[in-house]
């Protein structure tokens, strides 16, 4: 049994030439392959259009469609208007043509007067490339166009993030879509909050607000998306929103490049992007799009009790090694959760770092103490307060970059050493002084250490940049502080609000008592130590008023054997600390006198 071969006439038609003139429409094609057909005796035409497709363009629905039926050897006969419809690259044009050979088709195109039964004469490859010329002089002329735009801070495409429309009378301008930009805010403000991403997505589609997509679609915005259920939100379009750069009234150009116009295009580096800021209304302040985005950059694992992240993670930092401190929770079988921090080198079991270890409950009441004390203080004492910070911060900001600036050399002179050792690897290789498989492991390693250092390094002078840019902002510390008027229990809108790092450092034992050091840095002022407000003495006393009162319920509850051994033993504790404190001052006394007479001897 056999089939009818296909007699295929296809046509295509883009953006560029739609500007040449109405003969190339995808109707005018299609009228001339008919009437070519129609005279030749070519009859049962299937037509197979791509409009809207550029020639170089290999993603093409219809031309993958006709490759597909060529394939399988269901084609005789191929009809375009002329040899660019099929393309504009000459080399992948010129295959095809041999494909067409090899699976027995048959191809004319009209207006160049190419028939493949005649043979394709000595021209047809030059006609090929006079037709990838075009696109690529378009293409360069097309980036010219844009590239001036950019230049003036104009928009190349009519894209728009989620928040904005654009002015009926200038689509160049944007203004604030009065219903779309509260979710916005809304979702930026849940991630200060302490919430995910998925969680935050979950909660939109649980209330049925609209998807971006569907959004355009209700108020006629001409963006064509298809979607399922307008309603489900995904954690992909929740997470693009928190990288517009575009919400604090920012215009972003140049985001993306293509090197030729036949590359894709990929994410263009930052510093070759145009910025112009302040060119349309603003959603979110600055201040709250960098706390956002140093909290998407932070991995949080959820607790294994209720679920939910610690806030803490990503905000303690080792006061010796620099890294992050990492949550430990869990149960210890007695009926008590154990939840607390350690360095995170600690925790690998090496002895690089020690523990640092500090109880999650007591590290937020430090903080929100500290909180309390420096907002009190602001309220209180809102001019000197301004003379202070002023003054500590250039301190600060010196020592910080005198700090980085070292490390940034010990890390650059690392990655030098490293670039030797893979040189000398690769010659000791080459020499064949060392195994293929020795060879492999030692460059794997190196090349991890490289790629670490090179990251560091790029981190470090991004930090010492921000020292020189950025100005300490008082004032805007102030407005935090007139906010928020609530300070009784630690959250996570507080921490990610006022605190941009804590660093913890290890603890020692002073007069037989633990004691460890704290410092807290605060958004926009640094670190700042406030005074002790007057409360915390009293909650001191109280506790220690409470501490004895517990001690003398415990010791009724004794036997009169019992408590009088408890009393004996802190009558043996405090005659040793009264003991060790007279010794040490007897020693001091002697190292003043065996100094002052060693003086008059000389």
């Amino acid at each position: 049994m056999t089939t009818e071969k296909l007699r295929i006439a296809y046509t295509r038609l883009s953006r560029d030439d739609e500007q040449q003139g109405e003969s190339n429409s995808i109707t005018n094609q299609k009228a001339l392959l008919e009437e070519y057909a129609q005279k030749h005796g070519y009859t049962g035409l299937t037509f197979l259009v791509d409009d809207g497709w550029s020639g170089t363009r290999w993603d093409r629905p219809g031309i993958v469609k006709l490759m597909e039926e060529i394939e399988r050897g269901n084609v005789e006969l191929l009809l375009t208007k002329d040899m660019s419809r099929l393309g504009r690259d000459h080399l992948r044009v010129g295959l095809m043509l041999e494909q067409f050979r090899e699976q027995g088709v048959r191809f004319i195109a009209v207006n160049d007067g190419v028939d493949s039964n005649n043979g394709i004469d000595d021209f047809t490859p030059f006609r090929n490339i006079i037709n990838e010329f075009v696109a690529r002089d378009t293409s360069r002329k097309i980036r010219a166009i844009n590239e001036s735009r950019t230049k003036n801070g104009k928009h190349v495409t009519g894209a728009i993030p989620y928040g904005y429309i654009h002015d009926s009378e200038d689509r160049q301008k944007w203004l604030l879509d009065e219903e779309a930009a509260p979710i916005v805010k809304r979702i930026y403000q849940s991630i200060i909050e302490g919430k995910g991403v998925q969680k935050i997505a979950d909660e939109l589609t649980s209330e049925r607000v609209l998807i971006p997509a569907a959004h355009w679609q209700k108020i006629n915005a001409g963006m064509k998306k298809s979607f399922s259920d307008p309603y489900r939100w995904s954690m992909c379009t929740v997470a693009h929103i928190l990288r517009k750069e575009e919400y604090m009234g920012w215009t972003v150009l140049n985001k993306t490049v293509k090197e030729t116009y036949k590359s894709k295009r990929k994410e263009n580096a930052p510093e070759n992007r145009l910025i112009f800021k302040d060119s349309h209304p603003q959603i979110i302040d600055e201040e709250t799009w960098s706390v956002v985005q140093r909290l998407r950059n932070t991995k949080r694992k959820p607790k294994r009790f209720d679920g939910e992240p610690n806030p803490l993670t990503g905000v303690l930092f080792c006061s010796d090694c620099g890294h992050k401190l990492y949550n430990k929770l869990g149960d210890t079988g007695r009926k008590k959760v154990h939840n607390e921090y350690v360095c995170s080198s600690y925790r690998h079991y090496t002895r690089s770092c020690t523990m640092h270890y500090i109880r999650t409950e007591v590290i937020e009441d430090l903080i929100l103490t500290a909180i309390r004390r420096v907002c009190r203080y602001v309220r209180e004492n809102e001019k000197i307060f301004i003379e202070r910070v002023r003054e500590t911060s250039v301190l600060q900001q010196a020592e910080s970059v005198k700090a980085s600036r070292r490390k940034l050399s010990q890390v650059t002179r690392r990655r030098d050493e490293v670039g030797v050792l893979i040189k000398k690897l690769y010659e000791s290789y080459a020499l064949d002084k060392i195994p293929e498989k020795h060879f492999t492991e030692l460059l794997s390693g190196y090349d991890s250490e490289q790629t670490k250092l090179d990251g560091e390094v790029a981190e470090l002078q991004s930090a010492i940049d921000s020292y020189n840019t950025d100005s300490v902002k008082a004032d805007k510390f102030i407005e935090l502080v007139k906010r928020h008027t609530d300070f009784t229990e630690f959250s996570a809108v507080l921490l990610n609000e006022f605190v941009e790092k804590v660093i913890v450092h290890e603890a020692v034992k002073v007069d037989s008592k633990r004691t460890q050091d704290i410092e807290i840095f605060f958004s926009f002022i640094g670190k700042f130590d406030a005074p002790a407000l007057p409360e915390e003495f009293e909650i001191v006393e109280e506790i220690a008023v409470k501490r004895k009162r517990k001690k003398k319920l415990r010791r009724c509850e004794m036997s009169p054997e019992q408590a009088e051994r408890e009393k004996e033993r802190d009558r043996v504790r405090y005659a040793k600390k009264k003991a060790a404190r007279v010794a040490a001052e007897r020693a001091v006394r002697v190292e003043i006198l065996q100094g002052t007479s060693y003086e008059e001897t000389v």
